[in-house]
């Protein structure tokens, strides 16, 4: 539910015409219903309820007190002027609530004679004849489904299923198709390559107040949700946050912060025990990169993900200097009420034990990306290169990631009706 654009040299440095952010902002703000109003970086009147928390819990608003006291710049607009330091994040939520893509795009156009949503269906390939994309092939409870298109077929299933629907279809690396005896009809070895992610480490304080999230359900707290469309059960979980250059040759804020009102453990699947504050520290600029391969000529069998975490020991290096600034804000009196007992925490703060810490406790922020990129696997229209009648509209066609991807690949989304419609694109902003 983060409402996050990322750094706005992030974009131009794609070098990609029309994807610059000067491009993109208008399609930022066409999306966008924002509760402040429209603005010279926010639009207003769009499908997508952009809000403020609703919950704000003590602890995530001591956090940023804490990184104040720390000598870090306050900041209530992270999508505006500049990006770098702490305050709230803006959520898509309206009323308290979650208002994804579904509410805000799907919903309101069931009731178009055009659209079909088909369920418990599992597309297994493109149809490519003469070098044309027609239509797709699935199954549905056991029965194969053709699907044909007179246009054209867009992809839009991420950025792990993207790159596997496109091998399976015979699109990608010749040597892997080969290998699994599928039909080679586009030797494209970029395909399922260039995989990014962003990872985060928290660090974890348990306390005897009795406000963090595992009081949420309590019948107050539920009357409040269910009432006045506030409390901790709006809460998306990571409330406040903020951004800090660590080094000077990126294109903004090098490290993310994440602040989360309850004990997060294990990624999220572990079971909190305890009342606790959590914050985490992530590079947002690695320069490792994996890949999405397929594992079996069976279209049911998942993909083989390859992240290759901190293979590039800048990226590790980076990760310390990050880690390092949790560490100062966890120390300061803001969040002395709050920072009791470490939860799990480095043995020492030498550079050589931070490392092994963060080699243990690295977690993904699920910002996956990359693997069908503009200027590579895509074109500039987002059309599949060496292939007619094939598009694709996710994650995956972002060259680089460099910030929560959810509002960027909603822009890029906006950004690619126009194309598929063919209709000139919005004027680039004037900033």
């Amino acid at each position: 539910m983060l409402y996050i654009r990322g750094a706005k040299k992030g974009y131009d440095a794609w070098n990609q015409p029309g994807w610059s952010y000067a491009e993109l902002l208008p399609y930022f703000k066409r999306a966008e219903d924002n509760e402040r109003g429209e603005s010279k970086y926010h639009g207003a009147g769009g499908p997508l309820a952009v809000s403020e928390s609703r919950s704000k819990n003590p602890m995530t608003a001591a956090f940023v007190e804490a990184a104040i006291e720390a000598g870090y710049a306050a900041n209530d607009d992270f999508n505006g002027e500049e990006q770098d330091g702490f305050g709230y994040y803006q959520l898509t939520q309206r009323n308290g609530r979650r208002w994804s893509t579904a509410v805000a795009y799907l919903h309101p156009a069931e009731p178009r004679p055009n659209l079909k949503v088909e369920t418990n269906l599992q597309v297994h390939r493109v149809l490519v004849e003469n070098g044309r994309a027609v239509g797709v092939v699935g199954r549905k409870f056991g029965e194969e489904v053709e699907i044909r298109a007179e246009r054209e077929v867009i992809l839009s299933a991420g950025a792990y299923n993207t790159p596997q629907l496109l091998q399976l279809s015979g699109i990608g690396p010749g040597w892997l198709l080969n290998a699994l005896n599928i039909p080679v009809v586009l030797d494209q070895p970029q395909v399922g390559q260039n995989l990014q992610d962003h990872t985060h480490v928290f660090l974890v304080f348990a306390h005897d107040e009795p406000i963090s999230l595992l009081s949420a359900g309590s019948p107050e707290n539920v009357r409040l949700f269910m009432e006045e469309g506030r409390g901790p059960l709006t809460s998306n979980i990571p409330e406040s946050g903020g951004y800090v250059r660590t080094r000077e040759d990126t294109y903004g804020p090098d490290t993310q912060f994440h602040c989360a009102p309850v004990m997060f453990k294990d990624g999220g699947l572990g079971i909190p025990d305890a009342h606790a504050i959590s914050f985490s520290s992530g590079y947002l600029f690695p320069e490792s990169r994996g890949m999405v391969t397929l594992g079996s000529e069976d279209p049911t069998a998942k993909p083989r993900i390859q992240h290759n975490y901190f293979a590039e020991p800048g990226d590790l290096d980076a990760a310390v200097e990050s880690f390092k600034v949790n560490l100062e804000i966890s120390r300061q009196k803001a969040l002395s009420q709050f920072t009791t007992t470490a939860v799990g925490g480095p043995e020492g703060e030498s550079d050589a034990e931070l490392r092994e810490h963060i080699r243990r406790n690295t977690q993904t922020l699920y910002h996956a990306a990359g693997t069908a990129a503009i200027g590579s696997v895509v074109d500039t229209d987002l059309k599949v290169i060496g292939v007619d009648g094939l598009r694709v509209v996710d994650a995956s066609v972002i060259p680089t990631v460099f910030c929560n991807p959810n509002a960027p690949i909603i822009a890029i989304a906006e950004k690619a009706a126009d194309l598929i419609k063919g209709v000139t694109p919005l004027p680039a902003a004037e900033l």
